[in-house]
């Protein structure tokens, strides 16, 4: 499956428990509600931080991005593949990944919102 100019995309409901999700979002939408086991790095730091995807990506495996609709996490993937990286879209985001009923938590470890 593809999204607008050709950047892949994944459904949520594809994604395995141990997929390696990284969240672009910005730092008050990840404090409100996140995939627990998400790598959080946001778009807007994501070019001087992209050291620390790199040391925390599974070597040779798929990157699943996402935002909270698509659109920022798109323009991730773009640059990530770009980059030589196996990176995915996670199309409709964190909202679809609640609606979907995925496990949201905010930074204290309490139940979280997707905002």
């Amino acid at each position: 499956m593809t999204f607008g100019s050709g950047i892949p995309t994944v459904g949520v409901d594809a994604l395995s428990a141990d997929a390696f999700l990284l969240d672009v979002r910005e730092a008050d939408e990840w404090e409100a509600g996140h995939a627990e086991t998400a790598l959080h790095i946001p778009m807007s730091d994501f070019v001087a931080r992209f050291g620390e995807l790199t040391e925390k990506a599974p070597e040779g495996g798929r990157i699943h991005v996402i935002c909270r609709s698509g659109g920022r996490s798109a323009q991730v993937t773009a640059y990530l593949a770009q980059q030589g990286l196996d990176a995915v879209n996670v199309d409709g985001g964190m909202q679809v990944w609640e609606a979907a009923g995925r496990p949201v938590v905010a930074s204290d470890g309490s139940p979280g919102t997707v905002i």
